[in-house]
């Protein structure tokens, strides 16, 4: 048996009103949903399932697709139908598409107020939802602000992000009053840019004003390798702050990437479980063996775990380069592995030391006590 970790302060959530995405709920009352967009043409229908199938199995609540013409609306209804989670579709420019993806069954429709402002084009959106209960997603973006309102902002306010942030909560305020004029309750909001200062500055701004639930992103952070760092810094302050109520991690890569990255942002700020949280020490003169192969080899066990759809009762493991400090500054680890002298390691659980081995068979053992502890993953809202 492996004891319980200490347990984490709990964050404090921003009050809001419970919306629901299909059987998905959004807002204070649920847990922070996770979710990404397909990257493939909604037109190719078996594709799309199959992107679809493996961010479920990884731990997607919520999928967005783009929905842009003719041929992709007439897929919404097939992709619906045979969705494992509830399908969002992505409307930009025609306004027309997001009354086809209404009547095709979708769980919501993302709407801009960028783009979609006005409101004759609005009415016959927000009619719609509202007497199909779709849930609306006001999806204010920096890169499609009106440039005019823009540049009459910029007179008005001492820096580019306030005037970029004021433009964000006008736009989505308005966008989200027009929406329950004609019925629509069932709403919630993004505010993205891809400046850190003008994300912190809208949601703070929108969230102090509203009782709207709030998806958190960072719109075009990059590549994996600093996107998942320029999103983390953004968004781990929010929601630490109680900001948030479901998250993307926008990425230039394939979508299952997005939802790994989610899953260990929400762990790292206490408000999902995942896969075991890795800790492991930056190594110094003291280590005696390849200490970062070794823990290559448990990433890569880790992200094998998420990958299958099973999860770990364990909470935390680590990797520490040499006995000296190693178990004691990991004693909160369920199952960890330390190098010792001559090349062989220590495996300890909960800080004790259970044994020392050859690198090899002791990696084994500690992959044998990691996989004991695999379970299915439990679909649950």
């Amino acid at each position: 048996m492996f004891p319980l970790n200490r347990k984490a302060v709990k964050v404090a959530r921003r009050q809001t009103r419970p919306v629901k995405a299909g059987l998905i709920g959004v807002g204070s009352e649920f847990p922070v949903t996770l979710q990404t967009m397909t990257n493939v043409p909604l037109s190719d229908i078996r594709g799309t399932l199959d992107q679809i199938e493996r961010c479920a199995a990884l731990g997607c609540d919520l999928i967005r697709a783009a929905v842009d013409d003719e041929k992709a609306e007439r897929a919404l209804g097939e992709v619906v139908k045979n969705s494992p989670i509830p399908l969002i579709a992505d409307i930009q420019f025609h306004w027309e598409s997001a009354l086809a993806a209404i009547k095709a069954g979708v769980a919501g429709v993302r709407l801009n107020p960028g783009l979609i402002r006005d409101e004759k084009k609005l009415r016959p959106i927000a009619q719609l939802a509202a007497e199909h209960d779709t849930c609306i997603r006001v999806g204010a973006n920096g890169g499609s602000v009106n440039p005019e309102a823009l540049a009459k902002n910029l007179e008005k306010f001492p820096s580019f992000e306030e005037a970029m942030a004021d433009l964000l909560c006008r736009s989505a305020r308005e966008q989200c009053e027009m929406l329950e004029a004609n019925g629509v309750r069932n709403i919630k909001v993004a505010l993205k840019s891809s400046s850190i200062p003008v994300t912190l500055a809208s949601y703070r701004r929108f969230a102090a004003e509203t009782d709207y639930p709030l998806h958190l992103g960072l719109t075009e952070s990059g590549p994996p390798s600093y996107g998942i760092i320029k999103s983390s810094a953004a968004l781990s302050v929010l929601l630490m702050e109680g900001i948030g109520d479901t998250v993307r991690i926008s990425l230039t890569a394939p979508p299952e990437e997005e939802i790994i990255a989610g899953k260990k942002l929400l762990a790292a700020c206490g408000l999902r479980k995942a896969a075991p949280e890795l800790v492991s020490c930056p190594s110094c003169g003291r280590t005696e063996f390849d200490l970062f192969g070794l823990t290559g080899k448990v990433e890569q066990l880790l992200k094998e775990i998420e990958e299958k759809g099973v999860e770990s009762s364990l909470n935390k493991v680590a990797v520490m380069g040499c006995p000296v400090n190693g178990p004691g500054e990991a004693r909160d680890a369920d199952l960890g592995i330390a190098g010792s002298r001559n090349g062989k390691v220590i495996l300890f659980r909960a800080g004790v030391v259970q044994g020392t081995y050859d690198a090899e068979p002791g990696f084994e053992l500690f992959r044998e006590e990691l996989l004991k502890s695999t379970r299915k993953r439990r679909t649950e809202n």
